[in-house]
Parts: structure tokens; C-alpha cells; sequence
């Protein structure tokens, strides 16, 4: 038996579950992240479904059009509308006229799953045709400790993790290792989304920080904050030999194990003093 998703989040459910140790077994309450299908709708057109976690799915659906190219800007992306339906989600948005143009061009259908790595493409060679801004030179510098401070700040704001243990987190941290923004989602690909999306709207840019997050850092993490212009970023766990590969071809620090004081960095050191 389970409870009504909470009305004011909609991200998690309460199960009744047997926990069962060296003693009788206990029936207690768990809670329970929620994933669902959402569908990214364009000027009418449906392009992806992908599974998420089901809130702050307007910041996800901005957030996804800037990462994976599909609009430039936030300008690009207006009247984000959140419709519920009793199988999912549908976030439906009007692109600026040039830019459906030219996603229609090249319209595929993709479905995401919480750990995909490269859904969306149909061929290997879309995997090296995609662009990536390049390299930025001249950044300011994050600063020492601020890896540390970035950690123990993220502790006590994950919400939704303390309550289900299930689900990743994406923080936008100043140089100095505070904690601006954080967004949460069973996959570690969504809650960046969501951290672009909530950034870009915002209006604050990408500048002047980077990217923490509670997942391992993989190729499709590195690619999108590399397509916005996120200069670095800094994961909990390691990263992919492909995930290198790119940050270090694209000008992103990648940074990884960051657990403490200790952390190892993998691309562009330069940034971290």
C-alpha cells in the first residue's frame, strides 16, 4: 500500500515494506523516490521521453534544450508549460522559429533510461559531429578548500536523498566552495539538467564556478556542462576514460574521488590553487 505522492513535491512515495534484521520482522513506512516518464514537447512536436524525477521539470526541460544543443540561450525557450498525466509527464515549450527549424532537420526519437549514457544518438558519428565550444582560456580560479567546503555544504541540502537515499545531486558552487543552487534526480544526467536549467533561468551565467556532483562523472556529464560553457567540474566518485578524454579535448577540469581534503585531478590542474 503506498500514500499519495506529496502534493507539494511530487517526487517520492511512501510504501509499506517488511525490514526484516536478526529480529522479528518489522512492518514500517519507506519512502520512496519516484522516477516517471516525462515527455519534452517542442512547438507541438514530441522529441524525447526521458525518466526523471518529477519536479522542477520545467528547469529540467530548459536545461536539457541548452545542453544538448538544442537552443543557445534561455531566450531561445519560452511558455514552459508542466502538464500531468496519469502515465507521466509532458513539459511543453515553444522554440524560437530557426531553432525547431533546424531540430526538425534532425529529429530523431530517443528514450531515456536513468543510467543512459548516449541517449539520443543514431550512429557513432553524430557522437563526434556534436561540437563543443571551445576551450576558455582564461578563468578565475577555484579556490583552496573550496572542494571541501562545497561537500560539507551539499550534506544538508539534499532533501530528497535524506529522505529515500535513492537519488543524485548537481550544486553549483562559487570558487570559494559555497553552494549557490542544488537539484536532485534518480539520474545523475537529469538533476544536471535541472542545475543548467535553474542557472540559465536565473540569468546568472556559468561563470565563476563549477559543478559538484554525488554521481561518478561520466561522458554525458562532461559534454553537457561543456556545451553551456561550465568550466569545471568535481564528482564524489570517478570518472570514465571517455569522460576524461573529452574534458581534457574541450578545456574542462574534471576533478574526481572528492571526499575531503583529498581529491584527484584528471584534466586542466591549472584551475585549482
Amino acid at each position: 500500500m503506498h500514500d499519495d505522492i506529496h502534493p507539494a513535491l511530487g517526487a517520492h512515495r511512501c510504501y509499506g515494506v517488511e525490514r526484516r534484521s536478526s529480529g522479528p520482522a518489522l512492518r514500517i513506512q519507506d519512502t520512496i523516490a519516484e522516477e516517471a516518464p516525462v515527455a519534452l514537447v517542442y512547438n507541438g512536436f514530441s522529441h524525447a521521453v526521458m525518466l526523471a524525477t518529477p519536479q522542477d521539470l520545467d528547469e529540467f526541460a530548459l536545461g536539457f534544450s541548452l545542453s544538448e544543443g538544442i537552443a543557445a540561450s534561455a531566450r531561445e525557450v519560452h511558455d514552459i508549460e508542466v502538464i500531468e498525466h496519469a502515465t507521466g509527464h509532458e513539459v511543453r515549450m515553444q522554440l524560437a522559429g530557426e531553432r525547431f527549424a533546424h531540430m526538425r532537420a534532425r529529429r530523431r526519437a530517443l528514450a531515456g533510461r536513468t543510467g543512459c549514457g548516449l541517449c539520443g544518438i543514431e550512429s557513432l558519428s553524430q557522437l563526434v559531429e556534436r561540437p563543443l565550444p571551445p576551450a576558455r582560456l582564461a578563468d578565475s580560479a577555484i579556490a583552496a578548500g573550496a572542494l571541501r567546503r562545497a561537500q560539507t555544504e551539499l550534506q544538508s541540502l539534499q532533501p530528497l536523498f535524506q529522505l529515500t537515499g535513492a537519488v543524485h545531486a548537481a550544486a553549483w558552487c562559487r570558487n570559494d566552495g559555497s553552494v549557490v543552487l542544488v537539484r536532485e534526480d534518480v539520474g545523475r544526467h537529469n538533476a544536471l539538467d535541472k542545475l543548467i536549467g535553474a542557472i540559465a533561468a536565473c540569468g546568472t551565467g556559468y561563470d565563476d564556478g563549477f559543478v559538484l556532483m554525488t554521481s561518478r562523472a561520466s561522458y554525458e556529464i562532461v559534454q553537457k556542462a561543456s556545451t553551456v560553457g561550465i568550466a569545471a567540474i568535481a564528482a564524489l566518485s570517478a570518472p570514465t576514460g571517455m569522460a576524461v578524454r573529452l574534458a581534457e579535448a574541450a578545456g574542462v577540469t574534471l576533478i574526481g574521488f572528492a571526499r575531503g581534503d583529498c581529491h584527484s585531478v584528471y584534466t586542466h590542474p591549472q584551475r585549482i590553487h
